[in-house]
């Protein structure tokens, strides 16, 4: 059913993160789909505040969290997954990695719905809104 599958996992909260990898992982065996998961690391927001930290801070912070996504990557997922780190807006990054590896799927999580969401909407709404691929959204449990 489904030839490429993109898991999208944020490596800084993980609960739930064996939920999205079973998901993912069943998804896949139905057709021996590749599976790809990508985090993204949203970008410092004011100019200030990225220079108050250094390039050098940016650069190890990202090697950091390429390590453990790709630690979790090998420990949850079938051999060949492939990892991939991207910094930007959550959504787009997520919507445009998907474009570029040609995913039929995309899995994402999701927290149980707080007023906030309704009002800014998360990033898991707004993939589901314009991605062109089907989305899996899979709920922490208990939620």
């Amino acid at each position: 059913m489904f030839k490429r599958i993109l898991l999208a996992v944020d490596i800084n909260a993980m609960e739930g993160a064996e939920r999205l990898a079973e998901a993912t992982r069943l998804l896949a065996g139905t057709s021996g789909a590749e599976i790809h998961v990508v985090n993204v690391v949203p970008t410092v927001g004011m100019p200030m505040v990225g220079a108050a930290f250094g390039a050098d801070h940016n650069k190890a912070m990202l090697a950091e969290v390429k390590t453990a996504l790709e630690e979790w990557t090998a420990r949850a997922l079938p051999e060949g997954a492939r990892a991939h780190l991207l910094q930007g807006t959550i959504y787009d990054c997520v919507i445009r990695l998907s474009k570029q590896i040609g995913a039929d799927a995309i899995v994402v999580g999701a927290h149980r719905p707080e007023l906030r969401d309704y009002l800014v909407g998360p990033n898991a709404a707004r993939i589901v809104r314009h991605a062109e691929q089907s989305v899996l959204v899979v709920r922490q449990a208990g939620s």
